[in-house]
């Protein structure tokens, strides 16, 4: 049974996410915690599979625990519990950045924390959680490396030709593990790129600016009826299913909401399967960390159409949950696995960049 640590400053909201864990045979709360301040003590002395801490408390807020841990080198999974404010999801993703590896969003009312959907996301999360790495404090990958590659690909004699579109699905541990790939791809990268990222609804705009701040690539989160262009990477909106629609020799955003398939929406297999009449020469798949299996089928059943496909995976030792990466190899659609902070070159040296520069 995985422990738990339950951090928040309401005690209604501690009770009632306390008994819908403690109700699940696989978790129990081990204890309880009403600010920041008092889970530090609690974790410099215990350990816990998890920790589900709130963002805003009196005292030590969640992003402020989260620097101790960082600083005390107090190592922790840790489930953020979010609001979807325009100030909650700049924090949220502030927590990710610090370590959390991923969060899940706290209904305003703890009534509303008794709807069964609720209860699904927040034990599936928490379960992937639990079974997830322990985060290390990296540096960052040395760009150069990156930049070497560009050169290299702008100067070959053996270009890469043909149209491409890279296609890229993450879940847990996604928005950490995207700051090692999206910020290193190049403006002139000769290709569109679509990305699914598992994210709760009011999140993947602020995401989606996040990543374009520190990217040399433009970021935005894909609009309804928007055609796709090379060098710009399109984060899908959460809440609805991306898919790609071909008018002539252009592609296009269509959202859809049909079910949640694989447990989640957006659901990249709908997103690859999309990409079944495209009129590109080759769709490189990328699947990253992640819990679950979303990216394999659509995968399989795109490789099983006329589409050339090739697909990178993310090795399982750098993976938070290798989930995702690792369905797509039982699968048999995996191309070639590779660490992290190889995925970003893997991409430049697979679609090339533009000779004329951005």
């Amino acid at each position: 049974m995985k422990k738990i640590l339950l951090v928040d400053d309401s005690a209604l909201m501690r009770r009632v996410l306390s008994d819908i864990i403690n109700a699940d045979g696989r978790f129990s709360v081990e204890d309880e915690a009403v600010n920041g301040a008092e889970a530090l003590e609690l974790l410099k002395k215990k350990t816990y599979d998890a920790v589900v801490l709130d963002v805003n408390m009196p005292k030590m807020n969640g992003l402020e625990l989260l620097k101790e841990l960082r600083n005390l080198n107090i190592k922790a999974r840790v489930l953020m519990a979010s609001t979807v404010t325009q100030e909650g999801s700049k924090i949220t993703l502030d927590a990710l950045e610090l370590g959390a590896l991923d969060f899940i969003h706290k209904p305003d009312w703890s009534y509303k924390c008794k709807d069964e959907m609720f209860k699904v996301e927040l034990l599936g999360t928490l379960e992937a959680v639990c079974n997830s790495k322990i985060p290390e404090a990296k540096a960052p990958a040395v760009k150069v490396n990156t930049v070497k590659i560009v050169d290299i690909v702008k100067k070959s004699t053996k270009r890469v030709t043909g149209s491409k579109i890279v296609a890229m699905a993450v879940s847990t541990g996604g928005p950490k593990a995207l700051q090692s790939v999206i910020p290193f791809l190049p403006a002139a990268l000769d290709a569109p790129v679509v990305l699914v990222q598992h994210m709760p609804e009011g999140f993947t705009e602020s995401f989606a600016d996040r990543l374009n701040k520190i990217s040399e690539i433009k970021v935005v989160e894909g609009k309804e009826g928007e055609y796709i262009e090379k060098g710009c990477v399109y984060i899908a909106k959460a809440g609805y299913h991306l898919n790609l629609v071909r008018d002539k020799n252009r592609m296009k955003i269509h959202y859809s909401q049909e079910a949640y398939r694989e447990g989640v929406r957006p659901c990249a297999n709908y997103m690859y399967e999309s990409l079944v009449d495209s009129p590109y020469d080759e769709v490189l798949g990328v699947v990253m960390t992640g819990m679950g299996a979303d990216g394999a089928e659509g995968l399989k059943n795109l490789k099983n159409s006329n589409q050339s496909v090739y697909v990178i995976t993310q090795d399982g030792d750098s993976c938070v949950v290798n989930g995702m990466p690792k369905a797509c190899v039982k699968a048999g659609v995996s191309d070639v696995s590779v660490t992290l902070n190889q995925i970003a070159q893997e991409i430049i040296l697979r679609v090339g960049v533009k000779a004329d520069g951005c």
